[in-house]
């Protein structure tokens, strides 16, 4: 079997050496058939790169399952013919392209442009990087049948990706992106078309700035607050990324005036010098920022990934420090605020709703049933939020979603998670607590009192290569074929199979159908006392991923360290019976 693998890759390989690739690309080939290890050139050709849940991503280097301009240029052609099929009537084209900080994010995103006007369409291009909430707005606002943005999100600094977007703004979802795969997959080095066409590109600059960020100030539901807190201190990183201008110009366009920076964050730069992961769910990208945050007395620290859709969150404690909240904290926060103020004035009439992921905490869902607002659920990727924003568009009114990665969006004028708009609100929710003589601490822990405590935790297990994939997918057989009884004491009432679309009480032996348009690899296990497990390989990481929560009832502040632990230890025992 790893001759037969080593065989088709030494021929996929080959043909790289002799295909209509560039010197230095043939060079690295070369290199690595050389190697007398064959783990890096195995794992740089068994397979072609493929669209996840967060599009094409992957480390950058020669290869089919690497990010060069050639696998991008696949891609690019691959969607060009496809948006020709799909869009067959229209006179001409029109593509937006944007891209993150990160080293080749450039080179990539001209020569996808170049690609795009070279098939005959009309090409927006920025000219320059910018946050992954802006390229979705711009789709919208230039009436494009498509766009791309070249990020690989908050991934090491050895990753590149390509995010492909629809009409609407969204990431593409079925049957567009499987049509996609399946045209860059016929897609040959010859057929690239590289040769660009100048006329057909149209920069990008401080005019699509502007009119983005005349839409995000409109998330604000409290202005009168912040003008009475406009001096409300606000540390930002925006950790080497996209956020870095447009992020503190949005908070003063709010009218926020004291926004302190982390100089040596706000350096723009792929090899992202003062952290090991652009990631702000990582303590270690928030260190710099919650350490100035203690100098200054901060009331919040908020931070945004290399491409500004993730937003991180950290507040002080009782006892003085600073804490990141969790993506489902971040996720309540907003919600309870957006529902609290939209209640206040009158404005919800009956036909809002809320959309989170599955994954993400179920208090989400008691939210906004105990407030008369309907909630969606559905799968992880805010492309299947925008699904549900689509369907219901021009029907019911959405006023918010998110997901426990960190991910929210404020309004519909994006249809990506964006973190410029939900940094902006997220400091009025700051102000508004402060305005009530609370810290956003102190506010959290309200809606734990109203509603329930929960306490969440994300674990994930990386397996790279090849065999990584292979026993990821074994670690499902399994749990599919022998699913835990009991999680930390209490049974198992409830197993829910997305790839079947069926969910079996354990009690009774009833099955019900799970609604969703679509299956997915993911598990979940629900028990008595209202834990859950979810079990979910990444689309787009050599990952697969546990989502555990479970739940408590807060009586007063004072009890909250101890029913904390209490929850820890009892997500340690359920993690333990999940063999992690």
């Amino acid at each position: 079997m790893q001759n037969d693998v080593l065989k088709m890759v030494k021929a996929k390989a080959d043909e790289w050496l002799t295909g209509n690739y560039d010197e230095e690309t043939k060079a690295e080939v070369k290199r690595l058939l050389e190697n007398d290890d064959n783990a890096e050139l195995i794992d740089a050709f068994y397979r072609d790169l493929e669209f996840g849940t967060g599009g094409l991503r992957g480390i950058m280097g020669a290869g089919s399952n690497r990010m060069n301009i050639y696998t991008v240029g696949a891609a690019t052609q691959g969607l060009s013919n496809y948006l020709k099929i799909a869009f067959a009537d229209l006179g001409q084209i029109k593509v937006a392209i944007g891209h993150d900080c990160r080293n080749n994010s450039r080179l990539f995103a001209e020569t996808a442009a170049k690609i795009f006007s070279a098939n005959g369409f009309k090409v927006y291009l920025f000219e320059d990087l910018r946050p992954t909430p802006e390229l979705s707005y711009a789709i919208r606002e230039l009436g494009c049948q498509s766009g791309i943005i070249l990020t690989a999100s908050h991934n090491p600094k050895e990753y590149n990706g390509y995010k492909a977007y629809w009409n609407d703004g969204s990431q593409v979802v079925a049957p567009h992106d499987v049509n996609i795969i399946r045209e860059v997959e016929k897609v040959k080095v010859d057929d690239i078309r590289f040769d660009g066409s100048e006329e057909n590109i149209t920069i990008m600059g401080a005019d699509m700035d502007e009119k983005f960020l005349s839409k995000v100030v409109t998330v604000s539901l409290s202005p009168d607050v912040v003008e009475r807190q406009k001096d409300l201190k606000i540390v930002y990183t925006p950790i080497h990324g996209t956020g870095v201008k447009l992020v503190p110009m949005a908070l003063n366009r709010m009218g926020f005036t004291n926004v302190i920076h982390i100089p040596e964050q706000d350096v723009v730069s792929g090899d992202f010098p003062t952290v090991v992961s652009p990631n702000p769910e990582e303590p270690a990208a928030m260190k710099l920022a919650m350490e100035k945050a203690a100098e200054v007395d901060a009331d919040i620290v908020m931070a945004t990934d290399p491409d500004a859709d993730r937003i991180g969150v950290a507040v002080k404690n009782d006892k003085g420090g600073f804490f990141i909240v969790n993506g489902n904290q971040t996720v309540l926060l907003f919600l309870y605020y957006i529902i609290t103020k939209r209640k206040e004035k009158g404005d919800l009439v009956g036909n809002e709703f809320v959309v989170k992921t599955i994954v993400t905490s179920e208090l989400v869902a008691e939210i906004a049933r105990r407030n008369d607002v309907e909630y969606y659920d559905c799968y992880t990727g805010f492309k299947y939020i925008a699904s549900v924003i689509r369907e219901n568009e021009g029907v019911k009114k959405y006023i918010g979603g998110g997901e426990e990665s960190f991910g929210f969006l404020p309004a519909d004028f994006v249809r990506d998670k964006d973190a410029v708009s939900s940094c902006a609100l997220m400091a009025e929710i700051a102000a508004w607590a402060k305005d009530s003589g609370k810290s956003l601490f102190e506010l959290l822990q309200d809606i734990y009192l109203e509603y329930g405590f929960s306490k969440e935790r994300m674990k994930y297990v990386v397996r790279k290569g090849k065999a990584g994939a292979e026993e990821i997918q074994q670690m499902m057989v399994n749990f599919r074929e022998n699913p835990p009884k009991e999680l930390a004491g209490s049974k198992v009432a409830v197993v829910k199979d997305y790839s079947t679309l069926k969910a079996k009480n354990l009690l009774d032996g009833s099955e019900t159908d799970i609604d969703q348009k679509e299956t997915s690899n993911v598990l979940q296990f629900f028990t008595e006392d209202g834990s859950k497990v979810s079990v979910r390989p990444s689309g787009t990481e050599p990952k697969i991923k546990f989502y555990i929560e479970v739940k408590g009832k807060l009586e007063s502040r004072a009890q909250y360290d101890q029913l904390d632990a209490e929850a820890n230890e009892k997500v340690d025992k359920v993690m333990a019976n999940m063999g992690l």
